[in-house]
């Protein structure tokens, strides 16, 4: 039974690994077999052979792009917990502003971009906040939810043992919504990629997003796809450290009680 769940994961990588490379294979023979143009569709090869390609400065604009999105994911997981534990234990609060805060998420993210460009100028801040902005407020909400959904008895339980209300936290509130809260940063994730882009597209001097806009005009459109599969790559990357942290926390937490 150990030697199962051990190598299950191995299993899944394996197939997912093969799921991907079996994609690739059929994407290089279909553009190769159909001759479809570079700058409509360029092959995988065609695409990491643009790599090599010293004046996009692949490296320095994929670590500009990554610190944009662990940065607003960060500030973002940071803030909506602290707020929602906040209003776990103040609901006065939390019914005055929650509202306030979901008027706000309803602003276009992309309306902000100018905004943050003349409070802060140019740079890598302003793209932080704009994946601050988008990101922040799943993890939140699923954290507010994973605090107030704890079971009544338990913490009926705390209570009658005279349990202050950092013990009540601590034992009780913060363990049962860690499955809420990983499940928001699996969300937010997700959405810090898309912010970081949208801050770079609007105005900005580095990135990813950047690169993109100017081998645009030269339809350089294997650099465009080569971009995007970068992307994709620190978006999977911070995803998957979301789960590992997940498997940390929550199965550990599991396996003590």
């Amino acid at each position: 039974m150990a030697g199962d769940g051990a190598s299950s994961p191995a299993r899944s990588f394996a197939i997912i690994l093969i799921v991907h490379l079996a994609v690739l294979v059929l994407w290089q023979v279909l553009v190769d077999a159909f001759h479809v143009p570079k700058f409509v569709l360029p092959s995988p090869l065609a695409t990491v052979q643009t790599l090599g390609t010293a004046s996009y400065a692949w490296g320095a604009n994929t670590l500009v792009t990554a610190v944009e999105i662990l940065g607003g994911f960060a500030l973002g997981a940071f803030v909506g917990v602290a707020l929602a534990v906040i209003f776990s234990w103040a609901p006065l609060l939390s019914l005055v502003l929650l509202p306030l805060f979901v008027t706000l998420n309803m602003i276009p993210k992309v309306a902000l971009g100018p905004l943050f460009i003349v409070w802060f100028s140019y740079g890598i801040l302003p793209n932080i906040l704009i994946a601050f902005s988008i990101c922040f407020f799943p993890i939140l909400l699923t954290t507010a939810r994973g605090l107030r959904e704890v079971e009544p008895d338990l913490l009926d339980l705390v209570k009658s043992l005279r349990g202050s209300r950092w013990t009540l936290f601590r034992k009780i509130q913060l363990p049962g919504s860690l499955p809420y809260v990983f499940s928001g940063m699996k969300v937010g994730a997700i959405l810090a990629v898309a912010g970081a882009i949208v801050g770079e597209f609007i105005a900005s001097e580095r990135g990813l997003g950047y690169l993109m806009i100017q081998v645009q005009s030269s339809l350089d459109t294997p650099a465009m796809v080569m971009a995007v599969v970068l992307l994709t790559l620190l978006g999977v990357a911070l995803y998957g450290l979301v789960l590992v942290l997940e498997r940390m926390f929550v199965v550990g937490d599991a396996k003590q009680t």
